[in-house]
This record gives structure tokens, C-alpha cells and sequence, in this order.
């Protein structure tokens, strides 16, 4: 394999590595774009075209004022072939943009090998070590079904440290949404400071909480998808199943819990522990589950202080291939221990089509400055986009789970913050906006190059 010295490798053709590959071909940074398919194809895939939606059409709000239109925004601003492709093919979906699939796929990838400086190439890269030394950069944008030899390359690279195969993932709150009147903050036997929020149940609330569990219709497993379970991360439901006590004894024990309003020891508690350094967020400790989501919400708001939670991510538990991004990443999402080698998409642990999209371009921006030699961006933790990138980098690597955009990740920009969360999130918004704009000009962002070559 031997290629100029100077081109950017990009494995996976999906949303990411299509928004990366655009990003730095239309401003002068030759590409190679390696796709498997149709060649070798994933459980998931049914075609070969580039950035092919698996799951829903819908690329979720359009709002600015909601997270995922905040990053849409954003991402429209930086002139995101992905966020430009999805509103040329929109469908009706009220304030959702939601997309015809196929004439979606066929614009990105129209644009992407129409471009001279990208050269396509259908092969699959089993070896990211060799393709680094025949490339100035490769980009691993391989998704959360990545195939077994791509997923051994990047695992060997890690030292076999840090790549997961499934989530596991538990519900997470609004902190403001929590009861605190119910609610209370300590730690188990006073240990340490009052780190968790703490949902004490009584025996009749908890049992109906178990039975609500065993009622809840779950998302039936994909063919790819084995119902099999890691013993030190099982479903909420599933240890529901194995007897009316076990979670009491498991991860809802009340043991070194004082309910302060009584001072006596609950029959079971729920802990919620502390997600993102602003306190905003607060994950449902033990709760990952298969639950729909409306059951979901319907069975937690069961629970004494969480009767009118809000979510900013529901709980899933499904295949997927993604790192440990705080233990691995930098801010360009470069590997700390191989540089030259990156990640972008949803292997670096963020959830959703957009926000896999956005990693596609953080890391693309970030390449481009440095053939300016101007180092990587400092991700702006009050902008959408650097607040998941901050997320990626400075999250605990001992709790690291995916996350998707949301207000919770947003830096407080400061000031009297209004009362009114509908005025408070407009408010974030326009700032976050603003400071995006201003980083794009600070980087010269617009300023496409010559396409020649």
C-alpha cells in the first residue's frame, strides 16, 4: 500500500467518515475513503452506499432551543454535508428533520466521489497500524458494528484496555427534575462526602416498582444481538426476574442509607450518582435496561422523588463497539498513545446520528489546523459541539458510558440565569451559537481551498 505521504486515510464510509472525508477534501486535504461494503456487509447494513441510516430516518429536533437541534445548528454554521444532505431530502415530521433515506445516502455520496481530492476505494482495512505508515493520518470511523478485525487492530492499539463491545447504558435525569423534598444527598455509611442522590422506597413501593419491571414491554434483541449478559452488568429487568429481593440486595440495597425525614433505614433505595463536573446530570445507578421508552419513563417516575424526572437519555443495552474516550482520547480525539491515528463517530463514544456526524467534523477541523500548524481547537464547553467533545475527554474513565447531546453538558456561561427552563435553554443556545460562529471565523473555517490535484 503506498500513497503520498500527505493524504488522510478514512476507514468507514458512514456519517462520520463521510462528513470527515467532505470536510477535508473540499478545503484541499487529499483523501482515501475505505468502505467495505457492499463487499463484506455488517448484520445491521443492507446496502453500500455511504451514510446509510440502519435504524430510524429521523435525525430527531430541528429546535435550537432543544440540544439536538443546538448541535444541528451548529453543525449547519461549519457546513456539515450531512446536516445539508438531511434537509435537501427532509420528510414530514413536525419539528423532527427526518429524511427519505435513500435519496439521503445517494447525495452524500454523489458529493463525496464527486470531489477530486477523496478517492474512494471498496476494501476492507483489517490493520490499522499498517495503514498508518502508508498514510500522514488515518481516521478510524468504523461505527458501532465495526467488524472483528478492524475491532482486534484498534483493541491491540489500546493494549487491550478500553474497548467495549455493548452498552450498557442507564437512564439519566435532569438534576432539577429530582424531588429533593424526597430525595436526599449522602453517601453509604456517611463515607466520604454526600456524593449520591438517594430515592428511598418503602416495601410496597418497591414491590410494585419490581412488578412494574416484569410487566414493561422490551426491545426484542436483533438477530446480531445475543441475550446474553455480562453477570457485573445485567439489565434492571433481568434481576428483576431472578426473585422479588434481589435487587434490594443487589444495587437498590438501603444498607448505610438514614432516610433523614424519618431516620430510619429504607426497605430499598435507589442511588443516582453524579454524570457530568456541573452537577447537571445524574445517572440511575444499576438501572441499564431493555425497556421501551415510554415504559421506562412510566416505571421510574414509580420511584419517590423521581415522579416527574425528566430524561436527557434513556436507558438501552444493544451491541456496539466504543472506547474508553477519557482513558484514550485527546481533544482532536487523536489516540494519546498513536499519534496520527483518530476516531471519530460513534466508536468514541457519543449516541446518535448527529452527534456521530459532529465527531466526523470536530476531528476533520481539527486535522485542517494542524496542516496550518496551528495545533488542535480548544473545545468551547458552552457550544454543543465541544460540550460533547469536553464530555469525551474529561468523563470519569472508571463510569464511562455513550452520550447523546444534551443542555446538560452545556458549561453555565455565567451570569443570572432565568427561572423559566424554556427561556434559560433559548438563552444557552443563542450564546452557544455565537461562540461556535466565532470559532469558525477565529479558524478561518469558511475558507474552502482550491479543489486541484
Amino acid at each position: 500500500m503506498v500513497s503520498p505521504l500527505n493524504e488522510v486515510a478514512i476507514v468507514g464510509a458512514g456519517l462520520a467518515g463521510s462528513e470527515a472525508a467532505w470536510q477535508l477534501g473540499s478545503r484541499g486535504v487529499p483523501v482515501v475513503l475505505y468502505e467495505m461494503r457492499p463487499t463484506v456487509m455488517t448484520p445491521a447494513h443492507q446496502t453500500g452506499q455511504f451514510a446509510e441510516l440502519v435504524c430510524s430516518n429521523s435525525l430527531k429536533s430541528i429546535e435550537a432551543a432543544n440540544a439536538h437541534g443546538l448541535l444541528k445548528a451548529e453543525m449547519k454554521q461549519a457546513g456539515s454535508i450531512i446536516i445539508e444532505a438531511a434537509e435537501t431530502h427532509a420528510v414530514p415530521a413536525g419539528s423532527a428533520l427526518a429524511v427519505d433515506r435513500t435519496l439521503f445516502a445517494e447525495e452524500v455520496e454523489n458529493r463525496i466521489r464527486g470531489c477530486p481530492l477523496i478517492r474512494c476505494e471498496n476494501a476492507e482495512i483489517t490493520d490499522i497500524t499498517d495503514l498508518r505508515q502508508a498514510f500522514s493520518r488515518v481516521i478510524v470511523a468504523t461505527g458501532p458494528l465495526s467488524s472483528d478485525a478492524i475491532s482486534s487492530s484498534l483493541q491491540q492499539l489500546l493494549n487491550d484496555v478500553g474497548l467495549f463491545f455493548y452498552d450498557a447504558i442507564a437512564p439519566v435525569v435532569y438534576a432539577e427534575s429530582i424531588n429533593m423534598d424526597i430525595a436526599f444527598r449522602a453517601s453509604r455509611y456517611d463515607k466520604g462526602d454526600a456524593d449520591y442522590i438517594n430515592c428511598p422506597m418503602s416495601r410496597e413501593v418497591y414491590e410494585e416498582l419490581i412488578v412494574g419491571l416484569l410487566r414493561a414491554e422490551k426491545v426484542p434483541f436483533r438477530e446480531f444481538e445475543q441475550a446474553k449478559h455480562f453477570e457485573g452488568c445485567l439489565p434492571v429487568e433481568v434481576m428483576a426476574e431472578r426473585g422479588m429481593e434481589t435487587l434490594s440486595y443487589g444495587p437498590m440495597k438501603p444498607v448505610g442509607l438514614i432516610d433523614p425525614r424519618t431516620g430510619k433505614q429504607s426497605w430499598a433505595v435507589l442511588q443516582l450518582r453524579q454524570e457530568d463536573r456541573a452537577g447537571e446530570l445524574y445517572n440511575l445507578v444499576g438501572c441499564q435496561t431493555r425497556m421501551k421508552w415510554g415504559d421506562q419513563k412510566r416505571v421510574f417516575r414509580q420511584i419517590p422523588g423521581l415522579e416527574q424526572c425528566e430524561f436527557a437519555r434513556m436507558g438501552s443495552m444493544h451491541r456496539n463497539t466504543y472506547i474508553n474516550a477519557p482513558l484514550h482520547l485527546d481533544v482532536n480525539l487523536e489516540l494519546k498513545s498513536e499519534r496520527g491515528i483518530y476516531l471519530a463517530g460513534q466508536i468514541t463514544g457519543v449516541e446518535g446520528y448527529v452527534e456521530s456526524a459532529a465527531m466526523g467534523l470536530w476531528v476533520a477541523m481539527n486535522i485542517l489546523c494542524e496542516t496550518r500548524e496551528s495545533g488542535p481547537i480548544k473545545p468551547e464547553p458552552t457550544t454543543m459541539m465541544g460540550a460533547l467533545v469536553n464530555y469525551l475527554v474529561t468523563g470519569s474513565p472508571d463510569n464511562f458510558q455513550p452520550m447523546n447531546s444534551n443542555f446538560g453538558l452545556l458549561a453555565n456561561p455565567g451570569g443570572k440565569r432565568p427561572r423559566n427552563k424554556k427561556e434559560r435553554r433559548r438563552l444557552a443556545a443563542e450564546q452557544a451559537l455565537n461562540q461556535w460562529q466565532s470559532l469558525l471565523e477565529r479558524i478561518d473555517w469558511q475558507n474552502k481551498y482550491p479543489q486541484s490535484g
